[in-house]
């Protein structure tokens, strides 16, 4: 097998993008275990030997979709950038960050419950996850301290309103416990968390 090559001309590094865009595709439709190389190079119109010129196996692929894509998946709430924080509209904020958080894992429920899986066992996968959750933590501390909103141990509390929301949404998408209101539960973790933030 050739070195792994990091390409350089305009016409390589559209092909590496080629194989990333239909790994991806193939792994959150088929999933991560029922993709192979030969599927992803079929896909991406390449050799499998060009495949392995840029990409060690299939589970590089993965790491690149996971950078390339996968905060529109698992990170839904990096969409907040354009949104106008204050402490009189950040309960509606929540809101509306829960109900996006519970679109997205529905939308991509299997997918979305194999990798998080991944998570407990692969480094890699792992990394990208505690990498995202601060960066989400950090983006968030940078909205709120530009709304004029700077608890004590506002990094910490960020960091429990995430987990929270987190937690909610998989229990929704994942767990759907019939003896539970999810309307109530949803009002109590969005008062909860304006609660935690905002006094």
């Amino acid at each position: 097998m050739e070195n792994i090559r990091e390409p350089k001309q305009e016409r390589s590094i559209l092909k590496k993008e080629k194989i990333i865009d239909a790994g991806w595709k193939l792994i959150t439709t088929t999933g991560y275990y029922k993709t192979n190389t030969l599927e992803i190079a079929k896909a991406a119109s390449v050799s499998t030997g060009i495949v392995y010129q840029y990409f060690k196996d299939k589970h590089d692929i993965l790491i690149a979709g996971l950078y390339k894509y996968g905060d529109d998946i698992f990170y839904p709430m990096f969409r907040l950038g354009n949104i106008k924080i204050s402490k009189d509209n950040f309960s509606n904020v929540i809101s509306k960050m829960i109900d996006d958080y519970v679109s997205d894992h529905k939308i991509s429920k299997d997918i979305h419950e194999e990798i998080l899986a991944m998570s407990h066992l692969d480094f890699e996968v792992a990394s990208y996850f505690n990498e995202r959750e601060m960066n989400l933590t950090n983006e968030l501390y940078d909205l709120l301290i530009n709304a004029g909103i700077n608890e004590e141990n506002l990094l910490e509390k960020i960091h429990i309103m995430i987990g929270m929301i987190d937690n909610f949404c998989h229990e929704i998408v994942f767990h759907e416990h019939d003896e539970l209101d999810y309307e109530k539960m949803k009002s109590i973790i969005t008062k909860s968390i304006s609660n935690l933030i905002t006094n």
